[in-house]
């Protein structure tokens, strides 16, 4: 039997083709990890809410006691050869902006944390002088036009951070969290 017929798709075909149902998987086992975590630490004044789609700049608005932070998810593969990602410049208008990029297993284990942002109240870090991202197709005279609203942050510029604990510090400056799970 082919492999159409079964309907089972290779790893890195899935992930090339089918990069938002990824997307949104990830964003579920992310917000998930997260709740579940601050389960385990008594924190429940959470409130997560999704953005229909991103003119803003951000997919999600994660609440934690008093801290709201506009969150825009981005994900990669742990090894694939994702370099840059681009940035709405919008998320720079919204309070506590930030990114948090995930990189993934070919299963979808989130394994790698990356920051991008500063601390609750403050606002995302500075874009200026970052480039103005294109578009990854180009039009019909191989011209591929700048999408002025974003601009294209080197992987080198987010923080790598330890794992779950760290990333939930930075977005709500819980400390706790870096202690032992109970």
């Amino acid at each position: 039997m082919q492999a159409e017929e079964t309907g089972i798709v290779d790893a890195r075909t899935r992930h090339a083709t089918h990069s938002v149902l990824r997307e949104r998987i990830v964003e579920h086992v992310f917000v998930g990890e997260v709740m579940r975590r601050l389960w385990q630490l008594g924190i429940l004044n959470v409130e997560i809410l999704r953005a229909e789609f991103d003119a803003s700049g951000y997919d999600l608005v994660m609440c934690c006691g008093n801290v709201m932070r506009h969150v825009q998810l981005k994900v990669s593969l742990v090894d694939g050869a994702r370099a840059q990602i681009a940035i709405n410049q919008q998320l720079a208008r919204v309070p506590s902006g930030c990114v948090v990029w995930l990189g993934v297993t070919d299963d979808l284990e989130i394994t790698e944390y990356r920051w991008f942002g500063a601390a609750p109240g403050r606002p995302l870090p500075d874009l200026f002088g970052h480039a103005t991202a294109r578009h990854v197709r180009a039009n019909a005279q191989g011209i591929k036009a700048e999408r002025a609203n974003q601009r294209v942050l080197a992987k080198g510029e987010f923080e790598r951070l330890a794992g779950l604990d760290e990333t939930i510090e930075r977005l709500f400056a819980i400390p706790q969290a870096n202690e032992p799970h109970p």
